[in-house]
């Protein structure tokens, strides 16, 4: 799994599935008797050592992207700057924040994504679903219990597929090039990370709390905090999961002693 995460580091998979359409995806969950795991760019996951006894599905072959007017129905398999980009394309305004979010529609879904101000859910009309017995389902908003860095369903073990998409016609304040300049002056672009490790406490920055716990640099095994943002892990040698997962841990345990404040992983570990 270290070759389909960005963190570059997990242990292996029993099989691993990419279908080229909703259809293919469908069809191969009629049949499938084993544990699932669905999976986009991986941006957001960690897979332990021990790996996955099961079928990683990798979605980022569903790509396909649509407009009506104001609305775009894009794939679970689009990535955020393509949408970004397709929605500043076709005069439509909203989206430049994702441009500088690391990851897939399906994962923006799935977490509520946002950055600079905006989150993902904030545009969504609504969403198709797959159960894991390959059924399809449309779903409003007002089907999940939508938050920061969440949405979780009340129906389970479905997961997106699609979703359609409702941008601004108005101009916005934002543009992309500035944002990606911004990102790209703030955090440790190019080397192998998850992006943010931790949700921001109520009242408090992640990144603020362990900073002050003098944990810049910090490392353990491969995994080190980095020096640039300190809600960023980084893979610096070849880290195993279990380097990153003991620093994740090591981390949570300072800020506690340190501020009494739980810290609460955005990464997914599997």
């Amino acid at each position: 799994m270290a070759s389909h995460c960005s963190l570059r580091a997990g242990g292996m998979a029993q099989d691993l599935f990419m279908p080229e359409s909703i259809q293919t995806l469908a069809q191969f969950l009629q049949s499938n008797t084993k544990p699932v795991l669905l999976l986009g760019l991986g941006s957001n996951l960690l897979v332990r050592d021990s790996g996955f006894d099961g079928v990683v599905i990798k979605l980022t072959q569903l790509k396909s992207l649509h407009i009506s007017q104001t609305h775009i129905t894009a794939e679970a398999g689009v990535t955020l700057a393509k949408l970004s980009r397709f929605a500043q394309e076709k005069n439509l305004y909203g989206a430049e924040f994702l441009s500088a979010i690391p990851g897939t529609i399906g994962g923006a879904l799935a977490m509520n994504a946002g950055a600079f101000g905006s989150e993902f859910w904030q545009f969504v009309k609504c969403v198709n679903t797959m159960n894991t017995s390959g059924e399809v389902f449309q779903r409003q908003p007002a089907d999940f219990d939508i938050g920061y860095r969440q949405a979780t369903p009340t129906h389970s073990h479905e997961f997106f597929i699609s979703a359609e998409l409702v941008f601004n016609q108005k101009p916005s304040n934002q543009n992309i090039q500035q944002l990606l300049q911004k990102r790209n002056n703030t955090q440790p672009i190019g080397l192998p990370s998850c992006g943010s490790v931790f949700k921001n406490p109520a009242k408090h920055y992640a990144a603020e709390l362990i900073e002050k716990s003098q944990l810049k640099g910090f490392c353990i095994g491969g995994a080190c905090v980095s020096n640039k943002h300190a809600n960023f892990i980084i893979n610096h040698q070849h880290a195993s999961a279990a380097d990153i997962e003991n620093l994740i841990l090591h981390i949570q345990q300072t800020v506690k002693s340190n501020f009494d404040i739980d810290l609460e992983t955005e990464l997914k570990i599997i």
